[in-house]
């Protein structure tokens, strides 16, 4: 069996005043880190499949034998199918978003799929060696896409059903012609029968077998693979062929939501007739001011529809977003959540789709209105992206939380301690029943406080809010990891509720090993974390309280008020108005006592 990388950090991480989480632990926000920052005991932190340096077994492919090959880097999308038949935990599906010609794996993406169990003797996560019926036999597996559905092509977000564990990957590499393409053969494909030069593509899709597209057009889609086999089962042409990057199948295990990065992008449903079996449906783009229910069908057994999926989004006066990524869903509520990841100035890329008819979603009319523009303009800016809700009760789509906060270029110092740039990543981990969105940053510029100043290399970080705070705002949000320098993180999803797997994508390859490769690795110990403390509850507090107490470097007022803070000798040594928020690092450790502007007094422990 391959040695697994373990590796522990004592960098600690702050989690006061969250919910059931410990007040002594903190994490040092090092700008330009060249490892994976990540909490110390009792959670752990342990490498699992490092890009370019793990082996994958491949299947025959281009003429060339079965045999291995470096596995893929660029790692995104993480799947998890569980196995309830024994005692290992289930398969990891690993995305590969870096395009690159490949003679075993296979031209353009792809996908990286093993087995993992908990070890009890080490406390750690171990691969489980596998044959699979194929004749494979290994730890890791690449999925096989080419004898299947043809290439792959910028494997980003993807789907990893609830219900039953079934797994898609997003293709969002969007292309427009077969000069984009990078396959070694580019003739037509035809579906369901393979391609012009005899690789056969037996998946197929009802409906749509024989039809004959061409190479580029076989890109784009949600693709469901097999990760017990790591063979591609086919590409969900009824679904549209979109930049695709997140979607969630819901509980009925009939409704799929989709989203699509782009600006404009699309906020999608799919309805399966029969629960389970998504080759036949309904298909919807989101319009919130549509009649009645705010989704308005597209014809789905129309090909040709379907390979021009924004045309027919367009003509529906479909509801404009700014680059939808990864789409969760809260099992305890039904509510669907989103990224819009934002970009600088998204105006001058959707005025063509506006005047062809699509809408402006109505957070962006007004964000606009507030810059003194429209969102149409050039000038219209969207820095930081956030984070959205659908309630299928109220079919309503809603800002659930704006990242940020605004900042000029360069941005203000002090830095602040929380700053949420571009959402990328985005799952749902669910603990003792409870439900904590993880937040994971991919940031698209380093200007307006995406990064602080003078750091020119993204720096990204994933939090943690509780889903039980009402009207969230980045206070709440606690740092969990931050990747190295260069890196994106993402991919985080939770496998069971102590364990969280994340990916490392794209690190600087000056970054020590393995941190100079694209990796997956886990983090544990949630058990150890998440339990036995009391949860605050603004409404049962007093106004004028505030928490953590014992703090360290910061203090959170329950609601904005004037206070001040005085020693022990009775000096005061700050006044603030109007403030929520206190920065308390510049203090000697000590007794403190915080009055506010009614001569209420409480005592304050500096550490």
């Amino acid at each position: 069996m391959k040695k697994l990388y373990s590796l522990a950090l004592t960098i600690l991480i702050s989690t006061v005043g969250f919910a059931q989480f410990p007040t002594t632990m903190e994490i040092d926000t090092t700008w330009l880190p060249d490892e994976v920052v990540m909490p110390a005991s009792p959670l752990k932190m342990q490498v699992i499949f490092v890009g370019g340096y793990d082996m994958v077994q491949t299947t025959s492919t281009y003429g060339n034998p079965a045999g291995e090959a470096v596995a893929k880097q660029w790692h995104d999308f993480i799947g998890f199918t569980p196995d309830n038949s024994s005692n290992d935990l289930g398969w990891v599906s690993v995305n590969h978003e870096m395009i690159v010609p490949n003679d075993s794996i296979g031209d353009g993406g792809g996908m990286t799929v093993f087995k993992v169990r908990w070890d009890q003797a080490t406390d750690s996560l171990k691969i489980v060696p596998q044959t699979l019926s194929d004749g494979r036999s290994g730890d890791f597996f690449n999925v096989d896409f080419v004898n299947h559905t043809g290439e792959t092509g910028m494997n980003c977000g993807g789907i990893a059903s609830i219900v039953d564990g079934r797994i898609w990957t997003a293709e969002e590499w969007f292309r427009g012609s077969n000069q984009d393409i990078a396959d070694r053969d580019a003739s037509d494909f035809t579906i369901g029968t393979g391609t012009a030069n005899g690789i056969s593509s037996p998946a197929g899709f009802p409906g749509f077998n024989g039809e004959t597209i061409s190479k580029y057009q076989n890109y784009n889609y949600m693709v469901e693979i097999d990760p017990r086999e790591a063979v591609a089962v086919r590409k969900q042409y009824n679904w549209g062929r979109q930049a695709f990057e997140g979607g969630v199948i819901m509980a009925d295990n009939k409704t799929v939501y989709l989203g699509e990065d782009g600006t404009p992008g699309w906020f999608s449903k799919f309805v399966a007739d029969t629960a389970g079996v998504f080759t036949s449906g309904d298909l919807y783009v989101y319009k919130h001011d549509a009649a009645g229910a705010n989704w308005v069908q597209i014809d789905n057994t129309d090909l040709n529809k379907m390979l021009n999926y924004k045309d027919e989004a367009v003509s529906a006066g479909a509801t404009m977003f700014n680059r939808i990524e990864w789409v969760t869903m809260d099992n305890n509520t039904g509510k669907v959540y989103f990224t819009e990841t934002g970009r600088d100035n998204p105006g001058s890329r959707w005025s063509g789709e506006h005047a062809g008819g699509a809408v402006h979603a109505p957070h962006h009319i007004a964000r606009a209105t507030a810059q003194g523009t429209d969102a149409d303009s050039s000038d219209y800016e969207d820095f930081y992206g956030r984070i959205m809700v659908y309630d299928p009760v109220t079919d309503e789509v809603t800002v659930f939380l704006e990242a940020g906060p605004a900042m000029p270029d360069p941005p203000t110092s002090p830095y602040p301690y929380r700053a949420l740039s571009n959402p990328d990543g985005l799952s749902v981990f669910y603990n003792q029943g409870n439900s904590y969105l993880l937040i994971q940053e991919d940031l698209n510029g380093t200007s307006h406080g995406r990064v602080p100043a003078g750091v020119q290399n993204r720096t990204c970080e994933m939090y943690m809010l509780y889903l039980g705070i009402q009207n969230p705002t980045i206070d709440d949000l606690r740092r969990i990891s931050i990747v190295p320098k260069g890196a994106e993180i993402t991919g985080a999803i939770g496998i069971d509720d102590n364990i969280i797997l994340v990916n490392s994508q794209h690190p600087s390859t000056s970054n020590p090993f393995p941190f100079n490769n694209s990796l997956t690795y886990a983090i544990t110990g949630w058990n150890g974390v998440l339990s036995d403390l009391e949860r605050w509850n603004p409404q049962v507090e007093s106004s004028f309280n505030f928490y953590p107490n014992p703090t360290t470097r910061e203090l959170f007022l329950i609601e904005p008020m004037d206070v001040a803070i005085y020693g022990v000798d009775g000096v005061r040594v700050k006044v603030l108005r109007n403030v929520k928020y206190v920065d308390v690092s510049d203090l000697t450790p000590g007794t403190y006592f915080v009055k506010n502007s009614v001569g209420e007094t409480k005592k304050l422990i500096i550490r």
